[in-house]
């Protein structure tokens, strides 16, 4: 009899705390099921996207060795079209833009990197756009603008590249003391082993 009650009354609590709490219980493990499925489609979505965009990188890759700029740049539109996000995006464009300054033509080589800004933010390929902006704009005697290119908020580690870069660009002004300067600052950041402390040093030995 007293095993009965206490099973009546575990079914009385259990029906309250349903009617109390039940549906919020349901509505969170449903929110989240939803969040997970999202979460996995998104990640088949993204393997998706990047195994398509790997082919068509394939594709501007074998073309482009083989000359054949049409079809090289037919390739690159469909990955900045149609998968601009990825890797193979950036890569291909920056390799188009190292290949149209190669050729000299600096104005299709300021565009490509431009759309490598605009497109990926991490500190790293920002760093490697602007040392390559500048250096563009360095061989176009476009001083300020390579300048510009340069003035950008990266961590410690890359500034060296950029301040080196101005260095070059002060010192193809002919102003060696600035530019002294900045290949100092690039050394001062540097660890001990880097290996282009030596060139740093070899840049300042010059114009000393």
């Amino acid at each position: 009899m007293v095993v009965h009650i206490q099973d009546e009354q575990e079914v009385a609590n259990f029906k309250y705390f349903w009617r109390r709490w039940g549906r919020w219980i349901f509505a969170v493990l449903v929110v989240l099921a939803l969040a997970y499925l999202g979460y996995v489609l998104y990640q088949s979505h993204i393997r998706s996207n990047n195994e398509k965009a790997a082919a068509v990188f394939e594709t501007f890759v074998t073309q482009a060795n083989t000359n054949n700029i049409a079809e090289s740049k037919k390739a690159l539109r469909q990955l900045q079209e149609e998968y601009p996000n990825t890797m193979n995006a950036t890569q291909a464009t920056l390799m188009m833009a190292g290949s149209a300054f190669d050729d000299g033509k600096y104005d299709e080589a300021i565009r490509h990197l431009q759309w490598v800004k605009n497109k990926q933010h991490n500190d790293l390929l920002q760093t490697i756009v602007a040392q390559r902006l500048a250096t563009v704009y360095l061989q176009q005697g476009k001083y300020n603008d390579a300048l510009q290119a340069l003035d950008i908020k990266v961590t410690s580690q890359f500034k060296p590249v950029l301040l080196e870069t101005k260095g070059d660009i002060l010192q193809a002004q002919k102003k060696n003391a600035e530019a002294v300067a900045a290949y100092q600052q690039a050394l001062n950041l540097l660890s001990k082993d880097s290996v282009q402390r030596e060139v740093l040093q070899m840049k300042i030995s010059s114009l000393s």
